[in-house]
C-alpha cells in the first residue's frame, strides 16, 4: 500500500496547526454557559451530534465536494462552493472563523508548494469573488497533495473532534483523561461518518442546525468570554 500521503495528512489535519483553531469553541462556550453540556456525559453527546448531525451535512460534505472540484481541476466549481458554504453559515462569529483559518492554512502550504489551482483561488479570495472557507481550502490541499479521499475526510473530522474535546475539558470543565476517552469511544463514530459522507445525497448538503445556529449567534453577546466564536 502507498502511505507517501501519511505525513501531508498528519501536517494537514494536526489538530496543533497555528491557524488559530484554538480560540474557537463553535458556540460550545453557550452551551457550558447554560449548562446544557456540564459533564462528561453531555461533552460527549455533543461532540458526537456535532459530527453526526452538523459537520456530515455541512464542513464535511463541503470537504468532499471541494476535493471532487479540485480533482477536475474546476475552479468555478470551488468558488461556487465557497459561497455556497459562506451563505449556509448564518452565525457571524462562525462565518468569519471559518474564513481566518482558510486563509490561515493557504499561508502555511503555500510556503511547501505552489499548486496553480490554489494560486488561482487565492487571487478570487483577493479579488472578494470567495472567502476562503477552512472546509474548502482542506479539500482543494487534500486532493494536490494526493491524499486519499476517504483518509481525508477522517482527518478532517478527527481534527474538528479534537478540537472540540479540548475545548469541552476547558470549558466543562474536565480531566484531561476524561476527554481522551470521549476521543477513544468516537472512533468508530467517525469512521461511520466518513463513509455516509461519501455517499451524501448532494441535496442534503447545507442541512440547518437552528440550535447551534442559535448558540453561536447568543455566544456574540455572552457576559464573559473564552473564546472569539
Amino acid at each position: 500500500m502507498n502511505i507517501n500521503f501519511l505525513s501531508g495528512l498528519l501536517h494537514l489535519a494536526d489538530p496543533t496547526l497555528p491557524i488559530g483553531g484554538y480560540t474557537h469553541s463553535n458556540g460550545l462556550e453557550t452551551y457550558v454557559q447554560e449548562r446544557i453540556v456540564h459533564n462528561l456525559t453531555t461533552a460527549k453527546e455533543f461532540v458526537q451530534n456535532m459530527l453526526q448531525y452538523n459537520l456530515k451535512f455541512n464542513d464535511g460534505a463541503f470537504v468532499k465536494l471541494a476535493y471532487k472540484a479540485a480533482e477536475k481541476g474546476d475552479l468555478d466549481a470551488l468558488i461556487l462552493l465557497d459561497n455556497e458554504c459562506n451563505a449556509i453559515k448564518c452565525p457571524k462569529e462562525i462565518r468569519q472563523a471559518s474564513q481566518k483559518l482558510g486563509l490561515r492554512l493557504i499561508k502555511i502550504f503555500k510556503r511547501r508548494e505552489s499548486f496553480p489551482l490554489m494560486e488561482a483561488f487565492e487571487k478570487t479570495v483577493q479579488n472578494k469573488e470567495a472567502n476562503s472557507h477552512y472546509c474548502i481550502v482542506f479539500g482543494v490541499y487534500a486532493y494536490l497533495m494526493k491524499i486519499p479521499l476517504y483518509e481525508a475526510l477522517l482527518g478532517f473530522y478527527y481534527t474538528s473532534v479534537a478540537g472540540m474535546i479540548t475545548n469541552a475539558v476547558k470549558l466543562v470543565p474536565l480531566g484531561q483523561m476524561d476527554g481522551q476517552d470521549i476521543l477513544f469511544s468516537l472512533y468508530p463514530v467517525m469512521e461511520k461518518t466518513v463513509w455516509e459522507t461519501l455517499e451524501l445525497d448532494r441535496d442534503m448538503v447545507g442541512l440547518c442546525n437552528t440550535a447551534f445556529d442559535i448558540r453561536c449567534m447568543q455566544h456574540e453577546r455572552l457576559y464573559s468570554r473564552l473564546y472569539m466564536s
